[in-house]
């Protein structure tokens, strides 16, 4: 366990240190910046209420899950694989006496925590620029029923990074890793649309999870479904991307 605990540490040390971390935070931070100033122009040019402070958050965590927090999972998750293939420093962290499992699972923990660092970041900035502009609106279950929904983000979100890492371990190149995955993003995203019926069984789906946290009802059995289904689809991507890992010669 103290081996697994140094080389996670050491995985969110490099993973901290690196510039699309942090730009995927700003860019994070200027999606709310903007959501607000285009309520405020509404508000303002046409004399309609906007969104409330409950609310809001909400509508940040929908635009973000769907775009910027995937795109961003994309490149860490490239970064820690392609780039460190690349910049020759996977050979450095495999030659210390460490098990490639263990270190394929401190760097999935690593960009785990950065996705919840990320979700958390998002849930207090948002909560404040939806205090800020119109504070009588929260309400604590509005509150609790806000901090559920970035929570259970994060499965999905984990989920997709370690579809992302399989394809790292597929390709070498990076940018080609980069462009794959977006390609494959937009298509499973098509396909939901055109085959609805069949859209909850697509990976990509799932990043709308937290809606179901929100129903006044819980449907226990839609959530139970969705959740054994992300579970598969980790534990498939996990273990193929670390046979993958394991197999390749730096």
């Amino acid at each position: 366990m103290a081996v697994f605990k140094a080389a996670l540490v050491n995985e969110i040390e490099k993973l901290s240190k690196k510039k699309k971390a942090w730009v995927a935070v700003i860019l994070s931070l200027a999606v709310i910046v903007a959501g607000q100033l285009v309520i405020l122009a509404v508000r303002s040019g046409f004399g309609l209420r906007g969104v409330g402070s409950g609310e809001f958050p909400l509508l940040v965590l929908s635009l973000v899950v769907n775009t910027i927090l995937p795109l961003f999972a994309a490149l860490v998750a490239i970064d820690s694989f392609s780039g460190e293939s690349a910049q020759n420093t996977l050979r450095i962290t495999l030659t210390r006496p460490v098990s490639r499992l263990k270190i394929f699972s401190a760097k999935i923990g690593a960009i785990t925590l950065f996705l919840l660092a990320a979700l958390f970041l998002l849930l207090i900035f948002s909560l404040l620029a939806g205090l800020l502009f119109n504070a009588n609106s929260l309400t604590w279950p509005d509150f609790f029923r806000i901090v559920l929904s970035f929570l259970v983000s994060l499965l999905p979100l984990v989920i997709l990074a370690l579809g992302i890492v399989l394809l790292t371990n597929l390709v070498r190149s990076g940018i080609t890793v980069f462009f794959l995955a977006i390609l494959a993003f937009l298509l499973l995203k098509v396909l939901g649309l055109v085959f609805s019926t069949y859209a909850d069984l697509l990976p990509t789906a799932s990043l709308d999870w937290y809606n179901l946290w929100l129903a006044g009802v819980f449907p226990w059995t839609t959530i139970v479904r969705q959740f054994l289904l992300m579970l598969g689809y980790g534990v498939m991507f996990f273990v193929a991307g670390f046979y993958l890992f394991d197999q390749k010669e730096l």
